[in-house]
């Protein structure tokens, strides 16, 4: 059993960048961009709709204020501000999601934020600080990268961590994602991103940049909304977990 997760509303006024509805019609949870790396309210407000009617699980994506690099810029943020800018940008998703009638069910960071709660303590514990602040004691559900120090915090916090796996990026021998500078780091041939989604799910394994083995313990697959042919290679990946015996059910 495996979640399907894909980057939606990423977006700005006039500006698309994800087909929000051919995907929330594979995916199982949406994580919808809050404003600060991409997205708007009246897109976050569509596609909170969009979700709840198809029964697709809201999940807030932070990240670092950064609409210029699309998140994808490292900033030294003070934790105490980071927290509170998590919260913020929770909150203001969890408004449009009750809207529609749903609610915000996690919390997944976007970009430079993602990775670098990968190994630095500060920004790990202030964004789990800023889903305390904005969930209360019954807290959110956290995705992170299997060993992150984000999933260790949110564990030691009381929230549930979800460790996710990326069928189109490439990983190195450690199982870090291959910096997006680098060359080989998003894996462009669809079959090949449908032949690694089979994997990490049924046999919890994808080979590495280096050629070697990486074991990957995930229970949500994310697909990249922002790639071309996004949706169709969605609905592929879904068809080819089906055939190998996998569900697809959302973990929150």
């Amino acid at each position: 059993m495996i979640d399907l997760n894909a980057d939606l509303g990423e977006g700005f006024g006039r500006w698309t960048l994800t087909d929000d509805e051919a995907l929330l019609s594979v995916v199982t949870s949406a994580n919808v961009a809050c404003g600060f790396h991409a997205g708007d309210p009246s897109i976050m407000r569509r596609v909170c709709a969009l979700a709840a009617e198809r029964g697709v699980r809201i999940g807030a994506q932070v990240s670092y204020r950064d609409l210029a690099g699309f998140g994808r810029r490292s900033m030294d943020v003070p934790a105490a501000e980071l927290a509170d800018e998590v919260a913020y940008q929770i909150g203001a998703l969890e408004v449009f999601a009750r809207a529609a009638g749903s609610r915000v069910s996690y919390v997944k960071p976007h970009g430079a934020l993602y990775n670098r709660t990968v190994h630095d303590p500060d920004q790990a514990g202030a964004v789990v600080a800023g889903v305390r602040m904005a969930a209360g004691a019954a807290g959110l559900p956290v995705l992170g990268l299997p060993g992150s120090l984000l999933l260790s915090a949110a564990e030691a916090a009381g929230l549930a961590a979800v460790p996710e796996a990326f069928a189109d990026r490439a990983y190195t021998a450690a199982g870090t994602l291959v910096p997006r500078g680098e060359p080989g780091a998003v894996v462009h041939d669809p079959d090949a991103v449908v032949a690694r989604a089979v994997a990490m799910a049924a046999e919890g394994a994808v080979s590495a940049a280096d050629g070697s083995r990486v074991a990957v313990a995930a229970r949500s697959l994310c697909l990249h909304g922002d790639t071309p042919g996004a949706a169709g290679l969605a609905l592929r990946v879904r068809e080819a977990l089906a055939a190998a015996g996998v569900r697809v059910e959302a973990f929150a």
